[in-house]
């Protein structure tokens, strides 16, 4: 009995050094390099399926060796949910992983489509958060799975923070080279509609809480969805702008471009009738928000100052969408992070090229494209205020 009793005893020690060291390595920081610097990559919308496009892989491949990046931040949509009638993908099948009738095989289509992906990102050896999208919503897999699948790979540090919110929402502190905290990235699930109230007072919390700790720490978010307040950078222009888009709504047919605010390209015109929002206002009130990153909209990649905010717009990589494609690299230097350096990069034939400041002019076609979808969206408003629901 004594001899097992010792045996039982080592055995426990082993377990707890064991599961000590899993926790020291699962709870490494993110910390700023020897050089005072930290890079992020942000990627968003790869919203494939379960047959991804070939040019998947080594746009997200690329995209890691150009960037060289501490932390990888992905904003959503990491599926498809349906696309009924648009492009087809590489095997010639309709894009989306929903199997109509069947929310069993919709959800074992969506893992699979997710773990491409992920697996990627796990085998580039940079650490890497997830966010969630609108339609990571709508393909029969919870918040609770999705953690659960995140977890089986190598390199995550999505986990959700909030337990009393809706959503996944965390925060990831890169600390400096003295071991403070230098800089917080925030990541706020804005789930199929923005960020739910429960989500906004976790944050509220939590922002309160670290400046009372820590003093006012800067901060950045990533969400999927922008914030309202990005539709103040668009302005009503003549029709002979060279960077002049023709929009189409129920108010009538008039040409924006974007405000000496903003840089960068666009492809559709933010629309907002407030242009505000509660959860901007929140970060105004809690004084550390300096840069916020969105994605959801897929060929726009633009920034801008709103406030004293940055808000920005990353491009999107669905391979079955048009582009441009793209990714942000967001690079802080420890002794000033406010000036942060935050580039947008289109990719092209397998190579990445840093947008310039100047948004490139649309063509013709592309505008009247972007005119005959205005129309085709008030065709679909006014059916759906004419029929019954």
């Amino acid at each position: 009995m004594k001899k097992n009793g010792k045996q039982l005893l080592s055995l426990l020690l082993a377990l707890v050094l064991l599961a000590t060291c899993c926790v020291t390595a699962a709870a490494e920081p993110l910390q700023f390099g020897s050089d005072g610097k930290f890079t992020i990559l942000h990627l968003t919308d790869t919203q494939d399926d379960q047959y991804p496009a070939r040019e998947l892989k080594p746009f997200l491949q690329k995209a890691i060796e150009t960037a060289k990046p501490d932390l990888i931040v992905f904003t959503g949509d990491l599926v498809e949910d349906t696309r009924w009638g648009d492009f087809k993908d590489d095997f010639g099948i309709w894009e989306g992983v929903k199997v109509p009738g069947s929310k069993d095989k919709t959800k074992a289509n969506a893992t699979k489509a997710a773990e491409y992906v992920l697996q990627i990102l796990s085998d580039s050896g940079i650490p890497f958060a997830m966010v969630q999208g609108n339609n990571d919503y709508k393909v029969n897999v919870d918040n609770e799975s999705w953690l659960a699948l995140y977890d089986q790979y190598t390199g995550n540090l999505t986990s959700d923070m909030s337990t009393d919110a809706e959503g996944i929402d965390y925060r990831l502190p890169i600390l400096g080279t003295d071991g403070s905290v230098k800089l917080n990235v925030y990541c706020m699930d804005s789930m199929e509609n923005g960020v739910s109230t429960a989500s906004l007072d976790w944050y509220t919390a939590d922002s309160a809480a670290q400046t009372a700790a820590n003093g006012t720490v800067p901060a950045f978010v990533f969400q999927h969805i922008p914030v309202e307040e990005i539709s103040n950078f668009f302005v009503p222009c003549d029709k002979n702008d060279p960077n002049a888009v023709l929009v189409a709504r129920e108010d009538g047919v008039k040409f924006f471009r974007l405000s000496d605010a903003a840089h960068g390209y666009f492809d559709t015109v933010y629309y907002s009738k407030t242009g505000k929002s509660d959860e901007f206002a929140a970060w105004k009130q809690q004084g550390d928000i300096i840069a916020a990153f969105f994605g959801h909209m897929h060929q726009d990649g633009y920034s801008g100052i709103y406030d004293g905010i940055e808000l920005s717009l990353t491009y999107g990589c669905e391979f079955a969408k048009s582009g441009p494609y793209g990714m942000r690299v967001i690079t802080v230097d420890e002794n000033d992070v406010a000036s942060y350096d935050n580039r947008a990069y289109t990719y092209t034939d397998g190579t990445f090229t840093a947008d310039t400041k100047d948004a490139p002019q649309k063509s013709f076609t592309e505008k009247v494209k972007l005119f005959i979808d205005s129309l085709l969206y008030i065709a679909k408003t006014l059916i759906k205020k004419v029929l019954p629901v």
